[in-house]
């Protein structure tokens, strides 16, 4: 979700199997990329951690080729053609990009399992409960938040989202990069059951 000069990427706590057991209740599906920009990703864990393996290595060699950090459309591009490179085998997850760019102005897409890209400029979903999380969205979402309001409204819509999802829950975690002081990362308690 954006708000002014900031930007915020959200994930419920859940790490399930099967769709119905639970193997962890502290599992964070978000993934640092640099102090500007994060992936979250959602879907098979072992697919998420192969492929935030990748992403990261791609970075980082960019980072040493071009001795700059990934600006967030570009990075977005990388993982569209990563993902695009296995569309006949894909990598069974939704990766969700959030970050800033050298301006200071945030930058948010989502894409599907084959890296077709759905930037925005105001909020994106993805996972099991998307269709509870677009209502919230849409009715929470409030344009040129500062970094404190916008953590209040995506808290508020990841709770009550994952409150209409049983697949989901046990709490979340925010995090926020501003355009002036870095990121900050805080956690959620929410419906444990």
């Amino acid at each position: 979700m954006t708000g002014k000069d900031c930007v915020a990427i959200a994930s419920d706590l859940r790490l399930g199997i099967n769709q119905n057991q639970t193997a962890a209740v502290d599992y964070s599906k978000i993934h640092k990329i640099h102090d500007r920009l994060y992936i979250g990703l959602t879907g098979l864990i072992t697919d998420q951690l192969t492929l935030a393996q990748k992403l990261r290595f791609k970075h980082d060699m960019y980072e040493l080729r071009e001795n700059r950090v990934m600006s967030p459309k570009v990075f977005a591009s990388v993982v569209s053609s990563t993902l695009y490179e296995k569309r006949f085998t894909p990598y069974y997850t939704e990766p969700v990009i959030a970050g800033l760019d050298k301006e200071g102005k945030p930058y948010i897409t989502s894409m599907d399992l084959i890296g077709a890209d759905a930037s925005t400029d105001d909020f994106v979903v993805a996972g099991d409960n998307t269709e509870s999380l677009l209502g919230v969205c849409e009715t929470f979402y409030k344009r040129d938040a500062d970094p404190e309001a916008l953590f209040d409204i995506i808290s508020s819509c990841l709770l009550s989202g994952v409150n209409r999802d049983c697949l989901s829950g046990w709490g979340g975690t925010v995090t926020v990069i501003t355009k002036d002081n870095g990121s900050f990362t805080r956690t959620l308690k929410g419906r444990m059951d």
